[in-house]
């Protein structure tokens, strides 16, 4: 798993940062990617990366103010130009479908893939075949949700110096244990698939909060999240700018990592007011309450390890 920053900013397009955006890679044979959040010119974004636009199988619509969505019709149009032509999911609040079919209609856009709209509510939950996503309303101006993505267990590692000690031919067989099933070999001897495969891998967890003020569906999105990524949109400086719009603080989102117990804190959604030497304090006010923090920029890719 690998998580693509495309945009970091806070309200309107900046020099340093373009608005809302994050692509989670699955590295795997399918190569697929869900974005999180799809602000102006996010398509543009993708051009300086190798993340490409038709394999984008899924879209987490984290809440429906513009810098989080107005770059959502021309990514849907150009992933037609672009070869995509497997299906595309959207999830996001009440109203995104109603965005979505206005603007393709008033553009007479022809997608040619087939495009499903679901809108969520709080408490959402989407299976998937690489993990299970939950959503929970969170506290801003307007309804915005964050989502927990949990990874499905993974098959833990096959022992291969115990087999070849008993003499077992590389092949299908190995296979066929790594996948849990038992085997009788050709000279009766008959091996438990669970004595030679390791114990199974955790899933990993990655939540990743829309705009909001402090709450309890954030702790508990998070709890014992691998990575938490978290609006910052104002120092402690600017607590009160942060009450009235419905933002968060640095300090604030350290503390929603300490008490979910998370492993590592992404900040982002940044203010334009926070660049160079401001942003070494910036970063400071979080590590008071939480140490494992890092401050998001554009094109930051960070990948997820196993604990």
């Amino acid at each position: 798993m690998q998580l693509t920053f495309l945009g970091t900013g806070a309200g309107m397009p900046a020099k340093e940062r373009n608005v809302a955006s994050i692509a989670l890679s699955w590295l795997n044979k399918e190569g697929e990617i869900w974005l999180f959040d799809c602000g102006e010119a996010t398509q543009h974004q993708l051009l300086h990366t190798s993340l490409k636009p038709r394999k984008i199988a899924r879209i987490f619509i984290t809440h429906l103010h513009g810098d989080h969505i107005f770059g959502l019709l021309g990514l849907l149009s150009s992933r037609s130009f672009l070869d995509g032509t497997t299906p595309l999911f959207i999830y996001g609040p009440a109203g995104i479908r109603t965005f979505i079919e206005t603007g393709l209609h008033v553009s007479q856009t022809h997608l040619r893939y087939s495009l499903h709209i679901e809108e969520i509510q709080d408490g959402w939950e989407l299976h998937t075949n690489q993990a299970v996503v939950s959503a929970k309303q969170l506290k801003h101006g307007i309804p915005s949700f964050g989502f927990r993505i949990c990874e499905y267990e993974q098959p833990g590692i096959l022992l291969v110096e115990k087999l070849r000690a008993l003499h077992v031919t590389p092949g299908p067989i190995y296979q066929q244990l790594k996948e849990g099933v038992d085997v009788l070999l050709e000279d009766g001897r008959f091996l438990v698939a669970s004595e030679f495969v390791g114990p199974k891998k955790k899933g990993r967890i990655v939540t990743i909060l829309g705009d909001t003020r402090p709450t309890q569906a954030s702790v508990a999105l998070a709890e014992g999240a691998d990575v938490l990524i978290h609006e910052a949109t104002f120092s402690e400086k600017e607590a009160e700018h942060a009450v009235r719009f419905f933002h968060s603080t640095t300090k604030e989102a350290a503390q929603i990592a300490k008490d979910s117990n998370a492993r590592e804190l992404i900040l982002t959604h940044i203010s334009a007011r926070f660049q160079g030497e401001a942003l070494v304090s910036f970063i400071e006010e979080a590590k008071q309450c939480f140490p494992a923090v890092t401050i998001a920029s554009d094109f930051l890719t960070y990948s997820i390890a196993r604990k």
